[in-house]
């Protein structure tokens, strides 16, 4: 493929989450292998300073914001659309649901191909239903628009085709991938000390970190710790539960921080409870690391945890199965290590950063032709 000039576009600056670490591993890739690539995105916060710091050049917009505007959204096409227009991209590559919309509204006036990655539809099951109803026709609008829209899991392409949003020869399945960013895996059973669990997430929904919560407090007999790793609106919520449960010298709230790969590896069961999900990224960093995952059964989650060999997959919301699950592997270490080594693998043989990026790639190429 000849050398191409990309641009990438997402909403928020302000946190990293699933899309917006994706969307900086794709295209450092990208970048590497030759082509030019720009980051247009809402805000200047957090998500600039780590492009910046891989010398991927980012470019902010005022008006490219996640709250639904009218007046703003309409400033914010013309704004992208002025900004394409200079930079004049052989493709756009749009992420998370108000950059896609906009942009694609701003790349199709300009007559310009693009390739838009749902990281989960805000149709998806878990989402209110009056919501699921104004988004499905939203969808369906914005994929005319489309040259190809990227799906990060086999769930999300079906609903996808199910709604009615587009036909399946529009619809791409990639799933994400993470770089191996080092070897650290978890330490063999350290006896005569508790499991630790943890669970990275922001603390507001789709996340359901009361499940887990209320899950951990049916099970204060056994030997544990917990560790939440992220912030976000709901945290001072989850840690108000927490003490009213008994449950301070037991659980540790860390905040965001910039070493999850090394607490991963200083942890014994990774936790990942959510309402609904697209295919998310940390669980892959779970994997990577040698970890057994205990997940709600949500979006393309089974794709990646498979069932009762890698981890152990519970009903969306269920406290019962939580329970279950969490009593299951902080009594088994043997478990836990045989799990975690199996997730290892599963995750070397199909869910590498360079294998999304093959795909993605190719998504590319045939947009292009």
């Amino acid at each position: 493929m000849n050398s191409l000039n990309i641009v990438y576009v997402i909403t928020r600056s302000d946190v990293i989450g699933g899309a917006s670490a994706h969307l900086l591993d794709l295209a450092e890739g990208v970048q590497a292998q030759g082509h030019k690539v720009t980051i247009i995105i809402g805000g200047s916060g957090m998500v600039v300073d780590i492009a910046k710091s891989r010398n991927l050049n980012c470019i902010c917009l005022r008006n490219l914001v996640r709250e639904i505007s009218i007046l703003t959204d309409l400033k914010c096409v013309f704004e992208l659309r002025a900004m394409l227009k200079s930079l004049k991209p052989d493709l756009v590559h749009l992420h998370s649901a108000k950059a896609g919309m906009v942009g694609r509204l701003s790349a199709k006036s300009l007559g310009l191909r693009c390739v838009y990655t749902a990281h989960g539809w805000p149709f998806t099951e878990g989402v209110p239903s009056k919501k699921q109803a104004v988004y499905r026709n939203i969808e369906r609008i914005m994929a005319r628009l489309t040259n190809q829209i990227i799906t990060v899991s086999e769930f999300d392409k079906r609903i996808a085709v199910d709604a009615r949003v587009a036909k399946p020869a529009k619809l791409t399945v990639v799933h994400n991938g993470v770089s191996e960013v080092s070897d650290i895996t978890r330490s063999e059973i350290s006896h005569g000390l508790p499991p630790k669990l943890i669970m990275v997430a922001r603390f507001e929904v789709p996340k359901d970190h009361q499940v887990a919560i209320n899950a951990l407090s049916q099970l204060k007999k056994l030997k544990w710790i917990m560790e939440f790793v992220g912030d976000g609106p709901d945290l001072a919520q989850a840690m108000e539960l927490a003490h009213s449960l008994g449950l301070d010298d037991r659980i540790v709230f860390s905040g965001a921080c910039n070493d999850v790969p090394s607490r991963l590896a200083a942890a014994d069961i990774f936790v990942l409870a959510s309402r609904w999900e697209g295919f998310p990224l940390v669980i892959l960093e779970a994997m990577r690391a040698g970890l057994p995952v205990i997940a709600s059964d949500v979006g393309g989650v089974k794709e990646s945890v498979e069932h009762n060999v890698t981890g152990i997959l519970v009903p969306r919301s269920s406290e019962k199965y939580m329970v279950s699950a969490l009593e299951g592997l902080i009594n088994n270490p043997a478990l836990r290590t045989s799990m975690g080594k199996k997730g290892r693998a599963a995750f070397k043989a199909n869910f590498t950063l360079e294998t999304m990026l093959k795909k993605t790639l190719k998504v590319y190429e045939q947009v292009l032709q």
